[in-house]
């Protein structure tokens, strides 16, 4: 027997299996086999989690989630990828700080940090400096809508991490909280801002009654229709120094998030709002197959009792005017209203911005694409008082039809009394439609 011929190819199985061992145990996290970038795992992106650090040419853990996101990633060149907090969920580029798909911290115990609050929110006024919510106080988690009430209502300062789907219910909110979500948190029903103070509501989807049939709100009335319902959010009578950001709201049976009487220094920042589509067929206010799928009422009335003529400023940036939105994106009374780097597709829309009586409003470096009438006055009276300024420069209309109108009768609002960055029109659409919303 010629043994050779055996011999040769389980002495050339034994070199590739010794080569194999060797490649890898040369390619650990001290000698990168990849010297120039970071390779995300399974589509995902770096690991993110409290702290977190992911040497550059290493492979880090991704895989599909929900929630949050780490934010605050960034590299050095040559060396780590520093990661700050993360949750379960879309994890954050190494590279660029975008979200990607990919997992965080699987524990869902921290949320993203917050960001900086920018706007009317962070213009002193009414006694505050700025808006704080609950500040430093130490956070609490709660599961249940009891155990959120008990927290959200009062003046104590508390701040509030939001576990799971909580069942629908109005949510009464004080004054001094930081409400967050965590890990795919979600709010149904109201959420009742009256007369509050120092809120600050984050990384949360917010669900109205109104999810395809408004008759599904415990407040609805057959002779009125759909606006007898509850907005998802509204923040009302006299309530200032709000501060909404990273939220999904959606299917307010009224309005997604109404801002009225008399409430001020408010600031929205990329949230997402949507809705199911539904009709709204019956009642002396029915408006038909619009379904009243109307956003966002700034002012909710021509002749007020509160003070609405020096007040209802409201910040809206970064923001996504999404599926199934019809109106009011926002519809501005009195107020000053700063819009900038906001995002509209909602096609078959009825408008996107509308300035109503002594409505003063500010676009700047925002993609409406195939909007119908992106801006307009709500009469020819209206704009004898109101005010638009944008610039067709400096904002980018994309396949809209209809009223692209500026100027009007009333003060110009030209200089928002704060600071404030742009980013270019040309990257709003990509920078919105990656972070707004929950992270």
């Amino acid at each position: 027997m010629n043994t050779g011929s055996l011999c040769r190819p389980r002495a050339a199985w034994l070199a590739l299996w010794l080569i194999v061992v060797v490649t890898w145990v040369g390619c650990g996290d001290n000698e990168p086999a990849y010297p120039e970038q970071v390779k995300p795992a399974g589509g995902g992106a770096a690991a993110r989690g409290s702290g977190g650090k992911v040497a550059v040419g290493t492979t880090a853990a991704g895989g599909a989630g929900i929630g949050g996101l780490g934010t605050g990633g960034f590299i050095e060149t040559g060396a780590t990828v520093a990661g700050a907090t993360g949750i379960a969920g879309a994890a954050t580029s190494a590279v660029t700080g975008a979200p990607s798909a990919g997992a965080g911290n699987q524990a869902c115990s921290t949320p993203p940090a917050a960001s900086r609050v920018v706007g009317w929110a962070a213009v002193a006024g009414n006694g505050l400096e700025t808006t704080t919510g609950g500040g430093d106080a130490t956070p609490l988690v709660v599961k249940s809508f009891a155990e959120l009430q008990t927290h959200v209502a009062g003046t104590l300062a508390e701040v509030i991490y939001v576990q799971g789907v909580i069942a629908p219910g109005n949510l009464i909110v004080g004054s001094n909280k930081t409400i967050v979500g965590l890990c795919g948190a979600e709010l149904h029903g109201h959420v009742h801002l009256s007369g509050s103070v120092n809120v600050v509501l984050r990384n949360i989807k917010v669900v109205g009654y109104g999810v395809g049939d408004c008759t599904l709100d415990p407040s609805f009335d057959a002779t009125v229709g759909c606006s007898s319902g509850n907005d998802a959010i509204s923040v009302l009578n006299n309530a200032h120094h709000i501060y909404i950001d990273h939220c999904d709201i959606s299917d307010g049976t009224d309005g997604n998030l109404d801002i009225t009487n008399g409430a001020d220094f408010v600031s929205v920042s990329y949230t997402k709002f949507h809705y199911s589509l539904r009709t709204d067929l019956v009642g002396n206010d029915a408006t038909g197959q619009a379904g009243h799928r109307f956003s966002n009422l700034v002012g909710g009335t021509d002749t007020p009792t509160y003070s609405d003529a020096t007040s209802l400023n409201v910040t809206w940036h970064h923001n996504w005017w999404a599926d199934g939105v019809m109106q009011r994106m926002p519809r501005v009374r009195f107020g000053k209203n700063h819009l900038f780097n906001n995002l509209y597709t909602s096609t078959g829309n009825g408008h996107c911005v509308r300035a109503g009586i002594q409505g003063q409003i500010l676009i700047e470096n925002t993609v409406f694409r195939a909007s119908n009438n992106p801006q307009q006055f709500n009469s020819t009276t209206d704009q004898k008082t109101a005010n638009i300024t944008a610039s067709s420069s400096e904002n980018l209309y994309l396949g809209t039809t209809g009223t692209i109108a500026t100027g009007g009768g009333g003060p110009a609002f030209t200089t928002a009394p704060y600071p404030y960055q742009l980013d270019l029109a040309s990257e709003v659409e990509e920078t919105v439609k990656r972070d707004a919303g929950p992270q």
